[in-house]
C-alpha cells in the first residue's frame, strides 16, 4: 500500500500585451507567480469531495479513488482517501502527518521540507521561500501549472484549473510520468473547515516514522 503523492484564486484579466512585451522572462515568471498567489490568498479555505483517476505513462487508468479535501490558511490541510483504500494526510501548520490505517503506519515530516513532494501544500499559504523552488506558468485565464525546479522531486508538476475563485480540478505528475487527476465537487468556501480537521493524534500501536 502507498500514499499517492499528491495532496486555488487569480485575477480575471491578463496583463495588456504592451506590458508583456516590456517584461523580461524572469519578470514575467515573477508576475505569473504573484497572480497565482493573489488568487490563492483571496480564498481563506475550502472543503470539497474528490474523485481521483491515476493514469500511467502509457495512458492507462490504473486506479480510481474517492475522498475529501479541506484546506485552510495558513498551512492547514486535511486530505482523506476513503475508497478503495483509506489514507489520511493532515497538516497542523508545523507537521505533515501521513497515516495509513491498513498497514498501521504513521510518518511525520516538517512542513517546510514536505512541500517538495507534496506541492499541494503551496495552496495553504506557505511563505515566499517555498515558492522559490517552483516555476509558475499560466496556461489560460483559469489554468496554472506549478513546476518543480528540483531534479530530485518525486512530484514534477501540479496543474490547477479554476472556475472563478473555486478550484475544480488539479493534476499531479510524478517523476515517472504518472498522472493523478483530482476532480473536485461540492466545494464549500463558507463556513471555513472546522479547526478539528487539522489536528492529528497519533493512534496507539502504530509504527511511527518521525522524519522531522
Amino acid at each position: 500500500m502507498k500514499v499517492l503523492t499528491i495532496k486555488r484564486a487569480i485575477i480575471s484579466l491578463l496583463l495588456p500585451a504592451s506590458m508583456l512585451l516590456a517584461m523580461t522572462p524572469s519578470a514575467m515568471a515573477t508576475e505569473t507567480s504573484t497572480r497565482l498567489k493573489a488568487k490563492l490568498n483571496a480564498v481563506q479555505g475550502f472543503s470539497a469531495d474528490f474523485n481521483q483517476d491515476v493514469i500511467d505513462a502509457d495512458g492507462n487508468v490504473i486506479q480510481t479513488a474517492t475522498g475529501t479535501l479541506a484546506v485552510k490558511r495558513p498551512n492547514l490541510l486535511n486530505w482523506e482517501t476513503k475508497a478503495p483504500d483509506e489514507t489520511l494526510v493532515v497538516s497542523d501548520g508545523e507537521t505533515l502527518w501521513f497515516y495509513n490505517p491498513f498497514v498501521e503506519q504513521v510518518s511525520a515530516f516538517n512542513i517546510g521540507n514536505a512541500v517538495t513532494n507534496t506541492p499541494i501544500l503551496l495552496l495553504t499559504g506557505l511563505n515566499d521561500k517555498a515558492w522559490q523552488d517552483y516555476k509558475v506558468a499560466q496556461i489560460s485565464k483559469d489554468e496554472f501549472r506549478i513546476e518543480s525546479l528540483s531534479e530530485d522531486a518525486q512530484v514534477k508538476n501540479l496543474h490547477l484549473l479554476f472556475n472563478n475563485n473555486d478550484l475544480v480540478k488539479f493534476t499531479v505528475e510524478d517523476a515517472t510520468g504518472q498522472l493523478s487527476h483530482f476532480n473536485l465537487s461540492n466545494v464549500i468556501n463558507t463556513p471555513l473547515p472546522a479547526a478539528a480537521l487539522f489536528e492529528f493524534t497519533l493512534p496507539e500501536g502504530v509504527d511511527f516514522d518521525d522524519q522531522r
